[in-house]
């Protein structure tokens, strides 16, 4: 069996435009006043016409349309790549259908013509639950708008997940736990929680050289909203899957699931990265991030900037990376078949006598204090690897 097969295999879609740039977001996301949602219906179509031939013979588990603000996509065009999808992957019984949603963008109509085209999760970009943060963050809605937003989307999909970013500026540890209990008071089945961070390259991490940014969360107070956003959700029966996602059992974004248990996956759209495994070799690939260059590249099937081998290190070292961040952990035996010889025991046994992994048989996972120190605990494996 391929390796790949462990994760799943997915398709990433990625629709670039955002109505405005949120000063924290280093994603490949592009305001635009005018979009011609025709062109982008053909080129994404013809794009999926590409990445088919290479992979016809797969079974579909996840289609994902991130952003960018996908809602704002019609839902006419969605309808097309859907069925296209259809037409070219036998779909798995269980397929889940993601798309992104802005509480700005979301509306009856709309997100009905979605569920129609075959959507069957909706995620939502709330972000936080009262406006003076929320416009701290540049967010273009209303805590009022948010809420509203999730009820639509609750009254047309079965699945609805939501993201918040805490650890912001002047947060309180009783701030983000009152703030947390009315999130969890709205929850369906999945919540996304992310510890804010200064990413190289925006706004923020402009003002935090200058000298802004004030009232960013201590080290400690970092994880101490950490521990308390663990408390909550898991008495709340959404306990955390992940580093930075919580959710009922059997509810878990199953496309993420494949980044994290080292599925392959499809990316297509400006910026947009993929996994792909063909004749025992596993590439990475990346697409131009241009929206107007990636367009224009469609008709030539020049889209991507090219696919790089990954050698048995870079797959190995990658599993170990994303698989870390599950509280389920990862396979040693698959671990050593990826690289050809087991991690190094030695520093594994240090790691557990620190209280930072547990090893069960093959099986390996951080623990709660672990999670806290992911990243040192990956440098540590990492290097003895």
């Amino acid at each position: 069996m391929e390796d790949w097969r462990n994760g799943g295999f997915g398709l990433y879609i990625h629709w670039p435009f955002c109505e405005s740039k949120c000063p924290y977001c280093d994603f490949n996301s592009h305001v635009s006043k005018q979009i011609d949602q025709t062109a982008w219906t053909e080129a994404f179509l013809h794009e999926l016409d590409r990445v088919a031939a290479l992979t016809r013979d797969r079974v579909l588990d996840s289609v994902y349309f991130g952003g960018g603000t996908p809602s704002l996509m019609a839902p006419e065009l969605v309808d097309a790549l859907v069925t296209r999808i259809r037409k070219h992957w036998s779909m798995a019984n269980a397929i889940e259908i993601t798309l992104e949603a802005n509480p700005g963008s979301v509306e009856t109509g709309r997100f009905t013509g979605f569920r129609e085209a075959g959507v069957n999760r909706v995620s939502l970009g709330v972000q936080a639950l009262n406006d003076r943060d929320l416009r701290a963050l540049g967010r273009l809605h209303s805590a009022r708008e948010a809420r509203d937003a999730f009820d639509v989307a609750r009254s047309v999909f079965d699945r609805v997940s939501f993201d918040l970013i805490y650890g912001r500026q002047s947060q309180s540890l009783s701030d983000w736990a009152k703030e947390l209990a009315t999130a969890l008071s709205m929850a369906v089945d999945h919540l996304s929680l992310y510890q804010l961070t200064v990413e190289t390259g925006t706004p923020f991490a402009a003002r935090f050289a200058a000298g802004g940014l004030k009232g960013l969360p201590s080290e400690d107070l970092g994880a101490d909203l950490y521990a308390v956003t663990q408390d909550m959700c898991g008495a709340a029966g959404l306990p955390a899957y992940e580093i930075s996602n919580h959710a009922r059992p059997g509810c878990e974004s199953r496309h993420n699931l494949i980044y994290w248990m080292g599925g392959d996956y499809v990316g297509i759209g400006p910026g947009a990265h993929g996994r792909l495994t063909r004749n025992g070799q596993r590439f990475a690939t990346e697409a131009i991030s241009a929206p107007a260059i990636w367009l224009a590249a469609v008709p030539a099937q020049k889209t991507e900037l090219g696919w790089e081998k990954l050698c048995a290190q870079d797959r190995a070292d990658e599993y170990l990376m994303m698989g870390l961040r599950l509280v389920d952990g990862v396979d040693l035996d698959r671990y050593a078949r990826m690289l050809g010889r087991p991690l190094a025991a030695g520093k594994v046994a240090e790691l557990e006598t620190l209280g930072l992994l547990e090893l069960n048989g093959s099986h390996l996972r951080t623990t709660d204090q672990g999670r806290l120190v992911l990243n040192a605990v990956l440098i540590d494996l990492l290097v003895s690897a």
